[in-house]
C-alpha cells in the first residue's frame, strides 16, 4: 500500500496572502487548475484507488480536478483540514501573519506544542484528528494493493509527516516544502509507513 500526500493546488487565499482555513471561502486561481490536472496526470500511472480531501474548498476542487480525470471517488474529511487559526481567520495583515509565525515557528522548534492562535488549534489538536486517520487507513487498506491519494495543505503536512511517516528529515521537509500540487509518497512496510519521494510542485 501506498499513501500519496498531495497538497491543492494555487487559491485566491494564496495570491491575497489571506489565512483561509475554513469553509468553502477561496477556491483555485486558474493555474491551480492546471497544477492540479498536473497532478492527476502525474498520478496516471500509480492506479489510485481512493482520494481523501481537505473540507476546504482549494481542496476540494483539487480532489475533483484529481479524481475525475482518474476515474475514482474522493470522500471529504475534517482530518485533512488546515490548522484552524481562530480570531485570524480571513486576515491578512502583518499582525496576523506576525502572530500565525511565532505559533508556527514555535510548533516546528517542537517547544510550545500546546501553543494556538486564539480561538484556533494546537499542534496536539492537530495531531488528534490528523495521525488516527492515517492510522485508520492502514488499518483498513494495509493488507490490501491499494494506492491512496490524501489531498490537504502545507501547514498540516509540515507538522504532521514527520509524525506518521519513517525516514523523512523534518528540517529537510521545511526547506524543500511542498510546493502548489506536489506531493510526498509513503510506502506500507513491516516497520510502518515509510518516506519514498517527493513530487516538489510549484511555489
Amino acid at each position: 500500500m501506498k499513501i500519496y500526500f498531495a497538497r491543492h493546488g494555487e487559491s485566491q487565499a494564496n495570491l491575497l496572502h489571506q489565512i483561509s482555513n475554513r469553509g468553502l471561502v477561496h477556491g483555485l486561481t486558474r493555474r491551480g487548475r492546471q497544477q492540479a490536472a498536473a497532478l492527476a496526470e502525474w498520478l496516471g500511472e500509480a492506479a489510485i484507488t481512493h482520494v481523501y480531501s481537505s473540507p476546504v474548498l482549494r481542496t476540494i476542487e483539487t480532489s475533483i480536478i484529481v479524481a475525475g480525470r482518474l476515474g475514482v471517488e474522493y470522500e471529504v474529511t475534517e482530518a485533512l483540514r488546515e490548522y484552524d487559526c481562530g480570531v485570524f481567520e480571513g486576515r491578512s495583515d502583518e499582525e496576523a501573519w506576525q502572530a500565525w509565525k511565532e505559533v508556527f515557528d514555535a510548533w516546528s522548534e517542537g517547544q510550545g506544542w500546546e501553543r494556538r492562535l486564539e480561538g484556533g488549534e494546537s499542534f496536539y489538536d492537530i495531531r488528534a484528528r490528523f495521525v488516527p486517520f492515517v492510522d485508520g487507513l492502514v488499518r483498513q487498506y494495509g493488507d490490501r494493493d491499494a494506492n491512496l491519494l490524501c489531498v490537504s495543505h502545507g501547514g498540516v503536512y509540515r507538522m504532521m509527516l514527520p509524525q506518521i511517516l519513517k525516514g523523512i528529515d523534518p528540517a529537510q521537509l521545511a526547506i524543500s516544502r511542498i510546493g502548489y500540487a506536489g506531493c510526498c509518497v509513503a510506502e506500507l512496510t513491516p516497520a510502518g509507513l515509510v518516506y519514498s519521494y517527493m513530487r516538489s510542485g510549484e511555489g
